[in-house]
């Protein structure tokens, strides 16, 4: 290609400044940063809602699951436990206890019926015993056979960590995009017009 061909795209082509991709760049930088921070905001709110729906007995199911959503589908919301976790980033704490206490109170009740049917069986096998002797073994050979054993309520499945994704096509991820194209566009047209002047000088 001649320097007349060459002058004659330089005439069309510097009409593209370099520095309206490098501010475009700039405004999608700042926009991408703000929006992630707002991404982050906001699943701080979802994560409050989740704790106290789980502290004040509220219905807890919703907002985990809004939670999960948001998280899963929005840059720089990660609530993951990492490699080493020492606590899950979520856990419904409350939610876990007033299970176990339920549990205690309906195994302490199901003991304090199982006693009363023990000693009852029991006076019915000794009718004549009066002192208690015979029937103190015969209430704990009851009680061993008919316990009733407080099963353990496993805590991991009240414990959550939900991971972000690496992009996502909100306005963060689209400003990201937008920076990213646009910075390269900067860097190539500069570097073009850098070449022409060369060239043609």
């Amino acid at each position: 290609m001649n320097k007349r061909h060459l002058h004659h795209f330089w005439t069309r082509f510097r009409a593209i400044k370099p520095w309206y991709f490098l501010a475009l760049c700039l405004v999608s930088s700042v926009t991408c940063v703000f929006a992630l921070h707002f991404n982050n905001i906001h699943m701080i709110k979802l994560r409050s809602a989740v704790f106290s729906a789980d502290q004040n007995n509220k219905d807890v199911q919703t907002p985990l699951k809004a939670l999960q959503a948001y998280v899963t589908t929005h840059m720089n919301t990660n609530l993951n436990a990492g490699k080493n976790p020492v606590y899950p980033p979520i856990q419904l704490k409350y939610t876990y206890e007033r299970l176990v206490k339920a549990q205690s109170d309906q195994v302490a009740q199901s003991n304090a019926t199982l006693y009363s049917a023990a000693q009852a069986y029991c006076e019915q096998q000794n009718p004549t015993d009066f002192s208690g002797r015979n029937r103190v073994p015969c209430i704990e050979q009851y009680v061993q056979a008919h316990d009733t054993a407080l099963t353990a309520i496993p805590d991991a499945l009240y414990k959550f960590a939900f991971v972000s994704p690496k992009w996502s096509p909100d306005l963060a991820g689209w400003s990201m995009v937008l920076a990213i194209l646009s910075g390269l566009l900067f860097v190539i047209t500069f570097i073009v017009h850098r070449w022409f002047r060369h060239v043609i000088a």
